[in-house]
């Protein structure tokens, strides 16, 4: 369908200016991170840094432990991502091929768990995880994090499984292939962009929490990013420069991941939500 040149001036016009609203606050906070103290606090803000500093960088790293909360992160970010991916191929694997009584209750039960917000459960699941010995260890938090990101992502593969032709399976099945070989050799190398995009979205829900991390972790040593970097700021002070310099370090991981599978992650949506 051909569009007209005011059809096509309006799209481009929109897709600019939403853009420019994503973009834009991430463009102050990354510049932001390399002005100097007056020119961040300064009543007319500007675009472009007239005085370059890395003053806040060496203080971020040197003087606090923004290094540590970042290394917790990752800890707890990659060990959920990586539980989250294997237990939902197989979950979701196993409500899509796999035949038993109470297949479709049980699945609809894991997508009613997804609805609840966490601060309901807080309570309870500290009083679990005090008694199994886990508070104040990022074992606790890679937990949590993986029983709220399960749902959903079970619920994206077991969608992208069943875009896979059932064909292949059944060729697999009559030359003898088990269903562990079939997952393994035919549907995860199939199933790339779905992984990636549950991979995305494990991470990211890891990365950003902070009321369990905030509750679950006691000591110093344990705090993740958004929980440790709280505390670095200031009480009754705001370092803008230290707050600028943090969040844009805190973004680098995340863009990293995005860059190395976004495109599985868009195909992996994609397929997901036409089945």
């Amino acid at each position: 369908m051909k569009r007209s040149l005011g059809q096509i001036l309006t799209i481009g016009g929109g897709l600019f200016g939403l853009a420019v609203v994503v973009l834009l606050p991430f463009w102050f906070v990354a510049t932001g991170s390399i002005k100097a103290p007056q020119e961040i606090i300064a009543r007319v803000p500007t675009l472009l840094p007239q005085s370059v500093t890395l003053r806040h960088f060496d203080k971020l790293l040197g003087a606090s432990d923004y290094p540590r909360y970042l290394g917790n992160s990752l800890l707890v970010g990659l060990g959920s991502t990586v539980i989250t991916v294997v237990l939902s191929v197989l979950a979701a694997y196993g409500f899509y091929r796999l035949r038993f009584p109470g297949r479709d209750l049980l699945f609809r039960a894991v997508l009613v768990a997804y609805a609840f917000p966490g601060i309901l459960i807080l309570i309870p699941l500290y009083g679990m995880m005090s008694q199994a010995g886990l508070i104040d260890t990022p074992a606790a938090l890679v937990i949590v994090n993986v029983t709220f990101a399960s749902p959903f992502a079970i619920w994206m593969m077991r969608s992208f499984f069943a875009s896979i032709p059932a064909e292949l399976e059944e060729a697999a099945l009559i030359d003898g292939a088990s269903r562990l070989a079939i997952l393994l050799r035919i549907m995860v190398p199939l199933a790339a962009p779905g992984i990636a995009s549950v991979a995305i979205f494990a991470f990211i829900a890891s990365w950003t929490e902070y009321l369990f991390a905030s509750v679950l972790i006691l000591s110093d040593a344990n705090r993740t990013l958004p929980v440790g970097f709280a505390g670095i700021i200031g009480q009754y002070q705001i370092d803008w420069g230290l707050l600028l310099a943090g969040a844009t370090l805190a973004t680098v991981p995340v863009v990293i991941l995005f860059g190395i599978v976004g495109r599985w992650f868009i195909a992996g949506l994609t397929a997901g939500a036409v089945k």
